[in-house]
């Protein structure tokens, strides 16, 4: 039996927006749902009463657990298809969490310095 997942991502952020976009999951994962931080919801309250920054990464909820950061860009390395040229250099790059953990900061710096020259704030939470 599948079960949905959801991806909570910063909609203003052109990489996060596009690798949400792009990301497919394998059909026994279920049905991707996609949520915007910023329009807020039940599935971000849930990740920020569970203590989880979304200035700081993206959250997966998959099997009533959720993955944060790291752990998250990992867990979507080895849940995607590869079906397209994004999904397999993701599973190439990420699909160790030891290589997750150590590229994951440089991400989020460029994240956050994409956000700065397009004149974007930080979500705040």
């Amino acid at each position: 039996m599948s079960a949905d997942v959801t991806l909570i991502y910063d909609g203003e952020c052109p990489f996060c927006r596009r690798f949400a976009r792009y990301t497919r999951l394998k059909e026994a994962v279920g049905r991707l749902r996609l949520v915007d931080a910023r329009e807020g919801g039940p599935e971000v309250e849930r990740a920020r009463a569970a203590g989880y920054r979304l200035d700081e990464g993206m959250v997966l909820e998959m099997g009533g657990e959720l993955y944060h950061g790291d752990a998250c860009l990992n867990r979507l390395a080895l849940l995607s298809s590869r079906s397209n040229f994004l999904n397999r250099l993701s599973a190439g790059l990420f699909s160790s969490p030891r290589a997750a953990r150590l590229a994951y900061p440089v991400l989020r710096f460029g994240r956050n310095t994409a956000l700065r020259l397009l004149g974007r704030r930080p979500m705040g939470y």
